[in-house]
């Protein structure tokens, strides 16, 4: 199960950092997503990290903004988010990825990002 928090309001140009807690087994294989849905949007990937090599991608609105990375030993994701846009503005989601499908999702979290 993951757990998502750290959502709120944030300003432009500001910077908030989301976590993901995971519970249970955190095999090597799993690929750590971020993803977001704005009002009447689809859902879209923000980034993600491989469990086991740590390695990261981003989507191109938010590569140099946003910075991904997780902590083995806690088991937590986080979402580091700088520069804050207002069209940044969506709720995230963190999921488990095995093989490119999720298997666990979590419940969603606010960001809001307005003067």
């Amino acid at each position: 199960q993951l757990q998502a928090s750290g959502g709120g309001l944030g300003q432009p140009g500001g910077s908030l950092r989301l976590s993901c807690a995971a519970s249970g087994r955190m095999f090597g294989s799993y690929v750590m997503a971020w993803f977001r849905q704005a009002p009447g949007e689809e859902r879209e990937s923000v980034g993600s990290i491989r469990w086991n090599m740590g390695t990261t991608k981003y989507t191109d609105s938010v590569k140099g903004r946003f910075t991904i990375s997780r902590d083995n030993a806690k088991k937590m994701t986080y979402l580091q988010m700088n520069g804050l846009r207002p069209e940044d503005t969506a709720v995230y989601y963190c999921a488990a990825l095995l093989s490119g499908n999720p298997v666990s999702w979590g419940q969603g979290t606010l960001v809001t990002v307005s003067s």
